[in-house]
């Protein structure tokens, strides 16, 4: 079995790679960053390092790479072949591998099995935003092209931190992960991942983590910013930064228990469960890496305005979550390009047109005026 991953990055080494890997995959990198690329090529094996309680040193063999930029037909033809592939880049770059994925389903053997084709993004539903790019990339060509490939949207979750200088190509992560793939698409013909657990209706898993741990993971690298706090563990180790972050958490929850079947002592249980994960201080992470580009994750279907509109509309309490907003309007690393054009769209814009440029939101939306308060107030600071 072969599996094509786009994004060589810590999370496609440290996580999706691996689950391939201990899947009996033969796994193939693709990444246009060539020191990476090489350094991948020129080892047999690498170690995923899990700290924290609970975690093991994984090694991984059965691997190589290959350089999309400057060698697609290379990818092309990995792709045409394999069984599975995956993505890690981050959502705004599916329309850069759709290209190379369309001209390998034209060159497959239309006597194969359809390709199984997963992005594995921190997005909801990425795996449709690939495909649609593919659709659009293939053209008139689709139609013959279509029967050749399944595409299952995923719900992945792992805390992959910034790694230690001379790790080569290691990975360090925590010892938890979630990896939920829909299960329909595939038919009877389900992926052997026994990593990965497969579920009729995705979009409560998908909800639960966005809206918990990228939700959470936010908040706290935004408080943690104000309080002029380093590590996002540290940060945690302050009560009141705790109990804002619990406050929005809180509502999130809300939000979950309105929309889908959960029960709420789960619920309450995957909570603590998330921000005890937050506090590993094994884990080398910080407040800059994990509040870098601000400006995605306020938009409108993003960890805060998203479940906070949705909390808005149903008359759902939402001042946690505006809370984490401010704070989030309050960021500013001058090493990260979002939060500098953040910084000058402040500077530049009233309040109604930056939240709506950058929120999305309508100036009917229940929730405009409170964001545009937010935005006034982060604008009268300056």
């Amino acid at each position: 079995m072969k599996a094509v991953h786009f994004g060589a990055g810590n999370i496609g080494r440290g996580f999706v790679g691996l689950l391939l890997h201990e899947a009996g995959y033969e796994v193939v990198f693709s990444d246009v960053a060539a020191p990476l690329v090489d350094a991948i090529n020129a080892a047999s094996e690498y170690t995923v390092h899990e700290v924290g309680d609970g975690g093991r040193d994984l090694t991984v063999t059965g691997f190589r790479a290959v350089n999309s930029q400057t060698d697609p037909e290379g990818v092309v033809a990995e792709i045409a072949d394999a069984d599975v592939v995956t993505t890690a880049v981050g959502p705004t770059i599916l329309r850069f591998v759709a290209p190379h994925i369309v001209a390998a389903l034209a060159a497959r053997d239309a006597s194969l099995p359809p390709l199984q084709v997963m992005a594995c993004e921190n997005a909801i539903n990425a795996t449709h935003l690939l495909r649609d790019e593919i659709v659009a990339a293939a053209g008139d060509e689709w139609t013959q092209l279509a029967p050749r490939a399944v595409f299952a949207n995923t719900a992945v979750d792992r805390i992959v931190p910034g790694q230690p200088e001379g790790a080569g190509i290691d990975v360090t992560v925590e010892p938890f992960f979630e990896w939920a793939i829909e299960r329909g698409p595939f038919g009877g013909a389900v992926p052997h991942i026994p990593g990965a657990h497969f579920v009729d209706d995705l979009s409560p898993y998908i909800e639960r983590k966005l809206f918990t741990v990228n939700t959470g993971h936010a908040a706290t690298a935004y408080f943690g910013a104000q309080a002029g706090i380093e590590k996002i563990s540290d940060a945690l180790a302050d009560p009141q930064i705790e109990a804002a972050v619990a406050k929005a958490l809180e509502e999130t929850s809300g939000i979950l228990l309105a929309k889908h079947e959960f029960d709420p002592a789960d619920l309450a249980e995957y909570r603590t469960t998330i921000i005890g994960r937050f506090r590993n201080p094994a884990l080398p992470d910080t407040v800059w890496r994990v509040g870098r580009q601000p400006l995605r994750k306020l938009s409108r279907h993003e960890r805060f305005i998203g479940p906070a509109a949705e909390a808005a509309e149903r008359g759902l309490p939402t001042s946690g979550l505006e809370s984490a907003i401010g704070a989030a309007l309050a960021f500013h690393d001058p090493e990260d390009a979002q939060s500098v054009d953040m910084a000058r769209m402040l500077s530049e814009q009233d309040a109604s047109a930056f939240t709506t440029e950058v929120t999305g939101l309508d100036p009917a939306h229940p929730l405009f005026d409170r964001v545009r308060a937010l935005v006034e107030a982060r604008q009268a600071q300056d």
